[in-house]
C-alpha cells in the first residue's frame, strides 16, 4: 500500500506519484555481427566471371540457387570460387553448373568436396522451360557471370550468351578505348577550366 501524504482524505496524493520516474539509458540496437565478412553478408560478390563479357554477348540474365555441401559454402565465403571456364547445361529438365571450381576448405577433413564436381542449379520449372527454348537456338549458351550470397544462400547469376568472333572482340576493345579517351578529355577540360 503506498504511503499517503496530506491530512485530509480528499487531498491525499500517493507518495509514489510524487517521486520522479527513473529514466533508463537504452542503447541503440547493435549490428547483428559487426565483424561479419562482406562476402558472407551479401555486400560483395563471392566470385565474378570477368572474361564472360569479353568472350560473349550477354543477352539476358537469370538468378539460380546452387545445391552445395557445407565445405563448399565455407570455401565460397573464403572467396575460393572460380567461374572462369564454367557453363550451364540443361539435362532432362534440370539445370546443371559444370566446370565451376570451388577450392577445398582449409579446415575440411576427409569429407571435403571435389573442386570441379557438377553442381545442380535451382530454378522454377517455367523458367527452365523458357531457357530450354532459348538455348536450342543456334549459338546461345548459359554462362555464369557471378556467384554471390543472398539472405545467407549462395546464388549464381546465369547469362544467356552468344559467342563473340575475334572481330567482335576487337570492335568492343576499340569502343571501350574511345569511351575512355573521351571521359579523360572531358575531365581534363573540367580541371583546366
Amino acid at each position: 500500500m503506498p504511503v499517503v501524504l496530506g491530512t485530509s482524505s480528499s487531498h491525499a496524493i500517493p507518495y509514489l506519484l510524487l517521486m520522479p520516474k527513473p529514466t533508463h539509458q537504452t542503447k541503440p540496437n547493435p549490428e547483428k555481427n559487426p565483424r561479419r565478412d562482406p562476402t558472407a553478408a551479401g555486400q560483395r560478390d563471392a566470385s565474378v566471371n570477368r572474361i564472360a563479357s569479353h568472350n560473349y554477348f550477354l543477352l539476358e540474365k537469370f538468378e539460380a540457387g546452387v545445391v552445395l555441401t557445407g565445405t563448399e559454402v565455407k570455401s565460397v565465403r573464403d572467396g575460393k570460387a572460380n567461374l572462369k571456364d564454367s557453363y550451364g547445361l540443361i539435362k532432362e529438365g534440370e539445370l546443371w553448373l559444370l566446370n565451376a571450381h570451388i577450392g577445398p576448405y582449409d579446415h575440411g577433413n576427409i569429407f571435403n568436396h571435389a573442386p570441379l564436381r557438377t553442381r545442380k542449379l535451382l530454378m522454377h520449372g517455367e523458367e527452365i522451360r523458357k531457357l530450354i527454348g532459348k538455348t536450342q537456338q543456334k549459338g546461345l549458351t548459359l554462362i555464369p557471370t557471378r556467384m554471390y550470397f543472398k539472405n545467407g544462400r549462395v546464388k549464381v547469376e546465369l547469362a544467356l550468351a552468344k559467342g563473340k568472333q575475334l572481330w567482335d572482340k576487337r570492335e568492343t576493345e576499340r569502343r571501350r578505348t574511345a569511351d575512355k579517351e573521351a571521359r579523360e578529355a572531358v575531365s581534363r577540360s573540367r580541371k583546366g577550366a
